[in-house]
Order: C-alpha cells, then structure tokens, then sequence
C-alpha cells in the first residue's frame, strides 16, 4: 500500500491538526486514478477523478489526459475504458462514464460553510504513484484563502475566473488534478485544479474549484441536460451548403486511422479560421457544444451546419483550452 501523507504546519494558527486517518480511509473508495494521452515531451499520461455517481460517473479536470477516452482504475484495482460524456470548458470540467454500479460516490451539499483555516484533505494519484489497488496520496492542510481565480498558465489567461479555495498544501503537482479536496468529515468540498500561476505575481497556486461551483454542471451533465455527445438529428446538408474543414480553411493531419484525431495541419491564408488564431497543432475538441471525438466526427458535424452560420470550435492548445467562434 502506497500511502502518502504529508502533514504541513499551518501557518494560520497555533491549534494541532485534528486527525484525519478517518476521513481518508472514507473518500479512498471513492477515488480513481486516470490513465491517457501523454508520456511525451514531459508531459504525464496520468491524472485523478472521483465518482460522483452510482453508475460511474467521474469528475476530473479537463487535459491532454483526456486526449483519447483513457482507462480509469477503480480503488479495488479494477480497470475500465471510459468515455467522455460531458465536458464544461468554462471550467476546464470533464465528466467520464465507466460501464460499472453500486459504486461509492460523493454527493455535493446544498449548503457550504468553510472558512479560512479551517482543516482539509487533498486526495489525488499524485505523481502516479497509485496504479492498481493502491490507496490514492493524500495531503492534509488548511484553506488558506476563498477568492476569485487570477491565473494564467503559459502567456494565457485561463477561462474560469471564478471563486477557488487557495490551499496551503502542494497541490499543483503532476497527477493531482482532478483529485478531490474534502473535509474532516468526508465531505467534497472541491476539486484540485490544474498547474497555474497567478497571474500578476507569476507565483505557482495551489488551490481547488468549490463544490458549489461544480455541482449544477456535474448533475446537468449527468442528469442529459448538458451534453456534449454529437447531435444526429440535424440533417446532413448538401455539400455545397454545409461547413466543412475546407471552408474554415483548416487543413486536419492526414487521416489515417479509424479514430484520427482533429489536429490541425495548417491554415490557409486569409481564411476565417486565421482571422480567429486558430493554429497549426490545435486540437479541435468541440464543435457549437458537441464534442469531437475524430476527424470522421468532426466532418460530420460541420456536414450539420449551414455554410452561412459560425461556427463555434474550442481547441485545445498545449494545456490550454480556448474558444474561437470562425465567422463565414
């Protein structure tokens, strides 16, 4: 067993940590580690979730990880294909599904009382320690500050700029995004975000999106009300009247496997799609809301909107995800 556990003195005030063996031993079942795209140019193929649901339901943030459907590992070392069904850019958010039930989850509170300094556990696969029936690393420290995120990660400003809990632990390690930050009892109280800096010091943040922020877009993509499944009942348009990559003037990777990924190769010049800086290695991962899983799906979709109308694309760029409307 691989238990990680790393108790930091809070610098907030001179009370001992309480216990938190308890609460750990708890959320453990409920944790998965999460394995996909990665493994090259430094970049980990490894972050973490939570279910959220019986039925296997996962929250997890958004990544490279996320690039192709990845394998999730259950606490009792049993491992699942998942798919993608649900994904909120707004907060970097993304909502696996893995074909299991009867799973322990956390439910989200419809009430949130956390202060400044009060305890916390941040449970994540940190540094990919955990890759079987392992127990997930856990850290325990103290919210440090409740405010909203001023944050960049490279040269971009991120898209969420709403309420985070700063933490006075390290949870801006590889692996630990998507974790869960929980409470003495238990309880969910956020998730760990991404690596970031804020943004006029430059100084690396630790810190989680609330659970009051994540639980309306969790249960209405668990719920069907917000997907990002493709929608067939759209008819397909002739050619002539439909987008398609050619009238973006985008140019996609060649397309030689079933499940070739929407990279972009080029963009033509003077185009609509360089108007909006779209670029060379963008990853295409949502067309007007629906996501896209290949280069077949991409084509179909675009096959769905008419040639007159925008089209909404968010990209993926390195580790950033980025909105661009193409205007015809």
């Amino acid at each position: 067993m691989v238990f990680l556990l790393i108790a930091l003195q809070c610098h907030v005030t001179a009370h001992a940590q309480p216990s938190m063996a308890r609460p750990s031993d708890q959320v453990q079942p409920k944790m998965v580690k999460i394995y996909g795209a990665g493994g090259l140019s430094g970049l980990e193929a490894y972050q973490s979730g939570f279910l959220v649901s019986p039925a296997g339901h996962i929250a997890t943030a958004w990544s490279y990880v996320l690039d192709v459907d990845p394998v999730v590992i259950l606490h009792d070392g049993r491992r699942f294909e998942s798919t993608i069904v649900g994904f909120e850019p707004s907060l970097e958010l993304a909502v696996l599904k893995v074909e299991a039930d009867g799973l322990p989850f956390f439910t989200f509170s419809d009430q949130e009382d956390l202060n400044w300094g009060d305890p916390v556990l941040a449970v994540s696969n940190l540094f990919g320690i955990a890759t079987g029936n392992e127990t997930a690393s856990v850290m325990q420290g103290r919210v440090a500050a409740r405010t909203n995120l001023d944050a960049r990660r490279g040269t971009f400003q991120t898209p969420y700029r709403g309420e985070v809990l700063l933490l006075d632990l390290v949870a801006n390690n590889p692996g630990a995004a998507g974790g869960a930050l929980v409470d003495p009892n238990g309880a969910i109280l956020g998730m760990l975000g991404k690596e970031l800096r804020d943004r006029k010091t430059g100084v690396w943040l630790n810190y989680a999106i609330p659970a009051s922020v994540l639980k309306k877009p969790i249960g209405d993509i668990i719920a069907g009300r917000k997907t990002t499944l493709p929608d067939e009942s759209d008819p397909l348009l002739a050619r002539e009247k439909s987008h398609s990559p050619d009238s973006l003037g985008i140019g996609l990777i060649p397309d030689v496997l079933e499940n070739t990924p929407a990279y972009i190769d080029f963009i033509q010049t003077g185009s609509s799609a360089s108007k909006v800086d779209l670029r060379p290695d963008d990853l295409i991962v949502l067309i007007n809301g629906r996501r896209v899983a290949h280069q077949r799906a991409l084509r179909d979709q675009l096959r769905r909107i008419d040639r007159r109308d925008s089209v909404t694309l968010i990209v993926q760029r390195g580790n950033e995800i980025l909105e661009r409307v193409v205007r015809p």
